[in-house]
């Protein structure tokens, strides 16, 4: 993967950079923002909501799939090139795979119910609110979990840590040859 890693990331944002080009000169919907109740003064009424995703629902899906991805790639950039195996792709891809399932099911399940009208609950909250509620935050767990559990596989060795040391001491016994010690220069 190397250095096309920052290609893909600035693909991304260029992608993410048109989308919301498009989703600003989209054509305004009628009442997209709601109308005055007909009864109750300074209370607003939701309009149509499949109207007003119509245009930019897709695009709305399509940028929140880009950021998830963007996560992602730099979440593997702050890997070490060296460290970026085949192993480490595998846990990025299926960690963008789980994310992008939440979010797929987050955006399903409320143009389901903008459609029907109808939902079912979990844990007190219609299905796509309970999907951003709890399903967002778990769908960054695998990353956490990457970097805590892998941690001495991806992110710092023991290679890298001998490596470390090595250079320690190697500059302490420069220091202590040249009179350069940092803790007289205080």
């Amino acid at each position: 993967m190397g250095r096309q890693l920052i290609y893909v990331i600035a693909a991304i944002c260029a992608a993410m950079t048109i989308i919301l080009f498009l989703i600003l000169t989209a054509e305004p919907v009628a009442n997209a923002g709601g109308s005055a109740h007909p009864i109750f003064a300074g209370m607003r009424i939701g309009g149509d909501g499949l109207a007003r995703l119509e245009h930019i629902g897709s695009l709305g899906y399509a940028f929140q799939a880009l950021l998830l991805s963007l996560i992602v790639a730099f979440a593997t950039l702050g890997v070490s090139e060296k460290h970026r195996t085949p192993r480490l792709r595998a846990y990025m891809i299926a960690t963008l795979i789980f994310s992008l399932f939440i979010l797929w099911q987050m955006v399903s399940s409320h143009l389901s119910f903008i459609a029907t009208g109808e939902t079912t609950y979990f844990m007190g909250f219609p299905a796509p609110t309970a999907w951003a509620m709890y399903g967002v935050w778990l769908g960054g767990i695998p990353l956490v979990l990457i970097y805590t559990l892998g941690f001495r596989q991806f992110i710092y060795t023991d290679e890298d840590q001998a490596e470390f040391e090595k250079l320690v001491a190697k500059s302490a016994a420069e220091g202590q040859e040249t009179n350069n010690n940092p803790e007289e220069a205080r």
